[in-house]
């Protein structure tokens, strides 16, 4: 092995610590909480080396947004490939389950003002495939319905049940039935 090749490999590691490392953190404590300064503290190097990979921690939350972006497409094809019926509705319990078991990464990918073009061309890769699974997962409703529009329609709703009830807007004991009311709307 080179060193070229053994000084990339370790970048990158370096790279996946300080993702990591951040998204711990704004789990435990919020993204208030994640500053260049602390996450340096934490994975043992100096600021100048976070800011060798790194922006500023805008870049980072966007790195832990594509991360993100890329675990939710995964759960959502999961969820609509292993549902024979009611695929909206797996599709649609994956999302909210992710939003609810990783509140911090799903505001980088969606609440915060993070450095990431979004339904353009130039968004990245993984936000495209997310997207992609609930397209597939609306599909079979849109009838002559913009197929587009629609789903960014439902995508709108779920996000405003999620955000809604994680930020103790609605009461968090009737989620499940205000979800199951969207669904039976959205299929009737």
């Amino acid at each position: 092995m080179s060193i070229q090749t053994r000084r990339e490999r370790e970048r990158a590691e370096r790279e996946k610590l300080i993702i990591a490392t951040a998204r711990d953190l704004a789990e435990a404590e919020g993204w208030d909480a994640v500053t260049t300064r602390r996450l340096a503290e934490r994975i043992e190097y100096s600021q100048p080396v976070l800011y060798s990979h790194f922006k500023g921690k805008g870049a980072i939350m966007a790195a832990v947004a594509v991360e993100g972006a890329a675990e939710l497409t995964a759960e959502l094809r999961a969820a609509r490939e292993a549902a024979e019926d009611g695929v909206l509705a797996a599709v649609g319990s994956a999302y909210s389950a992710f939003a609810g078991r990783c509140p911090a990464v799903y505001d980088a990918m969606f609440g915060q003002n993070v450095e990431l073009p979004f339904a353009t061309p130039e968004a990245p890769s993984a936000m495209h495939e997310a997207f992609g699974e609930l397209l597939e997962a609306v599909r079979p409703h849109a009838g002559d319905d913009d197929l587009v529009l629609l789903t960014e329609t439902f995508w709108a709703a779920l996000h405003g049940l999620v955000t809604l009830t994680r930020d103790g807007r609605l009461p968090p004991e009737q989620h499940d039935r205000r979800l199951a009311m969207l669904l039976a709307r959205f299929t009737a």
